[in-house]
């Protein structure tokens, strides 16, 4: 792994008059990056506060958002030795609508990359195709569907999928769904844990809103309405938030996913379970894959680190559809214990805006190259040559007994 200095990245002050040419140089730190850590560093440095407060804060007192990372540190791997490991493939199979992917290791979908870097999602998608993994666009994109549909169209590997959020205006839903399926979308990622926005307190404090210039690509609406909840603070709080409560609706059930996927012929998976039963009615009602996510810590507080509850989900499921897991991904090693405990690929959401802040397009491949070689490396030394074998590795409780 060539160890890279930082690039210079993120301009933007607080309230520039026109956020795409008003932005002023900053660079950080320069020192060679060769984790996920050094790349987190180098963003801090470069983040604004409205920008930090909204990447890197959790909800309420943030218990969560530490147990997600502590969970994977809590737990060991036990390797096997005298292997044949010359050769290693993290080919993954997704099992979802026969899709593969370079590795097991997916891009989540996280909103407002143009706060990050001036090419957006279109940046990060292109990064994706390049490492042949998949990109998950977000509703809450600066980008629209086609615009990062488009920017990805001549790299011809990598596939795209959409998280949905399902609004009171149902007619917005099947608009979005339809430009999905039109510019090429391969599956849909319904989540399921945002009925309401989360307190996220630093964003209550700052008042968080979008900075001007940028405006959201996919649930785009009125754009004056758009100006009034995330960049007007005049309500008071987090405008995010205030736009949130106006267009998701709380009352969405089971019956309502039933209908998403009798809306189209793309497979659907549920994002933002946690617990065993709604896996298995999600399974009942034809979910195409669960992802098991607390939202990066950022609704509930209090609720369980994601991998402290994967091995029940995966027992639910038995086998029937893939589940895959997001929160606290940091390490090549982290995504060996996923995997172990039954995960079939994670996603990772903010080493991705380290890797955009940093460097851009090229700062995601460095992020998604570096977890490809973490992993790798780590197969190697576990004793496994595919990632079909990673799920013999033996993953313990640190201390517990072999």
């Amino acid at each position: 792994q060539r160890e890279e200095p930082c690039a210079a990245a993120f301009r933007q002050e607080p309230r520039p008059v026109s956020y795409m040419e008003a932005r002023t140089e900053r660079t950080a730190e320069r020192r060679p990056l060769v984790c996920i850590a050094d790349y987190q560093a180098a963003a801090e440095q470069l983040w604004n506060r409205n920008a930090r407060d909204y990447y890197a804060s959790g909800a309420e007192d943030e218990i969560t958002l530490r147990s997600n990372v502590e969970a994977f540190r809590r737990r060991v791997i036990v390797p096997r030795c005298l292997v044949n490991v010359s050769t290693v493939s993290t080919v993954v199979a997704l099992g979802v609508g026969g899709q593969k992917a370079s590795m097991p290791v997916l891009v989540a979908p996280t909103a407002f990359h143009r706060m990050a870097h001036r090419d957006g999602e279109c940046a990060t998608a292109r990064a994706c195709a390049r490492c042949d993994t998949i990109y998950t666009h977000s509703s809450l994109a600066t980008t629209s569907l086609a615009e990062t549909a488009t920017a990805t169209s001549a790299i011809g590997t990598g596939a795209r999928w959409f998280q949905l959020y399902v609004t009171r205006n149902r007619s917005e839903v099947v608009r979005v769904v339809r430009e999905a399926e039109r510019t090429g979308y391969t599956a849909l990622v319904l989540t399921v844990d945002t009925p309401i926005l989360g307190r996220r307190e630093n964003d209550i404090r700052r008042r968080f809103r979008l900075p001007e210039g940028l405006q959201l690509g996919v649930l785009s609406g009125d754009e004056v309405e758009q100006t009034a909840y995330c960049s007007n603070t005049s309500r008071g709080g987090s405008g995010l938030a205030n736009f949130v409560s106006s267009r998701i609706d709380a009352s969405l059930t089971w019956s309502d996913f039933e209908w998403l996927r009798e809306l189209t012929h793309l497979p659907v998976l549920v994002k933002g379970v946690l617990h065993p039963d709604d896996a298995e009615q999600a399974v009942r009602c034809g979910a195409a894959g669960i992802i098991v996510s607390n939202h990066g810590a950022r609704q509930l507080d209090t609720a369980p680190a994601t991998l402290d509850v994967l091995e029940e989900i995966t027992a639910a499921v038995h086998g029937r559809v893939p589940v895959f897991i997001d929160g606290g991904i940091r390490r090549g090693t982290d995504v060996i214990k996923a995997l172990a405990l039954g995960a079939r690929a994670v996603f990772i959401g903010r080493p991705v805006l380290y890797g955009l802040t940093v460097a851009g397009e090229e700062g995601v491949v460095r992020i998604l190259e570096m977890f490809r070689h973490e992993l790798e490396t780590a197969m190697r030394l576990c004793g496994v040559r595919s990632v079909e074998e990673i799920s013999q590795v033996r993953v313990r409780p640190c201390g517990a007994r072999l």
